[in-house]
C-alpha cells in the first residue's frame, strides 16, 4: 500500500465515521474525527466542533432527528494537508405547523484536513447545499407555505431553513450553494488551503 492510498483511505474512513458516529450519538468517538481546533459550519450552527458536539447531543436528546447519507468521493492532498468532497443528503423529520414532514438537501460536505503527529482529522468542514425538497408524511393533507419566510433563503437549503426556523433555529442566510460567490469563495479558500494559507478559511 502506498502513502497516498494509505492517506486517502485514512480520510475516507474520517468522513464515514462523522456521519455514523454523529447520527447514532455516539459523542465520544464523534470528538475523534476533528483536530483540536476545527470548525464546523451547518445552517443552524456556526462555531468550535467542541460547542458543535454539543449542540448536537443536545438536539438529539430532545428527539430531533437529522440524519446523514453519503455518496461519491473525491480528495487532493497536498503534503500534510487535504480537501476532501463527498456527496451527501441531510434528512430532517420535523413538524411545520403541525403537519409531520421530511426535507431531503442534497449536496457535498467540502472538509479542510489536516495530519498532525502522524492523524488525520478535520480542521474545518463547510457543507455545500446544492438543492432540497420537502415531503408530507402524510400526503393526503395541504401544507401553505409562508412566502415571505421560503425565499428568504437560498435556493439550495430553502425547505430545510424553512422547517428549522420553523422548529427555532436561527438559519445562516448565505452558505454556499451549487453556483455563485459564495461556493466560488470557498473553492478559493480549499486551493490557498493546500498551497499553505495560515488558517482554512483565508485565501492569502
Amino acid at each position: 500500500m502506498n502513502d497516498l492510498f494509505a492517506d486517502k483511505l485514512a480520510i475516507r474512513e474520517i468522513v464515514e465515521n462523522w456521519v455514523l458516529y454523529r447520527d447514532a450519538g455516539d459523542w465520544e468517538r464523534f470528538a475523534t474525527v476533528w483536530h483540536s481546533n476545527g470548525w464546523m459550519t451547518a445552517t443552524w450552527f456556526q462555531g468550535p466542533a467542541t460547542e458543535f458536539i454539543e449542540a448536537s447531543r443536545k438536539l438529539f436528546d430532545q428527539g430531533v432527528n437529522i440524519l446523514h447519507q453519503l455518496g461519491g468521493w473525491t480528495c487532493d492532498i497536498v503534503g500534510q494537508r487535504a480537501i476532501s468532497q463527498v456527496k451527501m443528503t441531510i434528512n430532517q423529520r420535523g413538524l411545520v405547523d403541525g403537519f409531520r414532514v421530511d426535507v431531503i438537501c442534497f449536496g457535498r460536505f467540502y472538509d479542510f484536513f489536516e495530519k498532525r503527529d502522524g492523524r488525520w482529522g478535520i480542521v474545518r468542514r463547510q457543507p455545500i447545499y446544492e438543492k432540497d425538497r420537502l415531503d408530507l408524511v402524510d400526503p393526503s393533507v395541504t401544507l401553505n407555505l409562508d412566502m415571505d419566510m421560503y425565499i428568504r433563503f437560498p435556493e439550495g437549503y430553502r425547505f430545510l431553513a424553512y422547517l428549522q426556523t420553523k422548529n427555532g433555529m436561527t438559519v445562516k442566510q448565505d452558505l454556499p450553494g451549487l453556483r455563485g460567490p459564495e461556493v466560488e469563495k470557498l473553492y478559493a479558500e480549499g486551493k490557498a488551503w493546500l498551497e499553505g494559507s495560515k488558517e482554512p478559511g483565508k485565501v492569502s
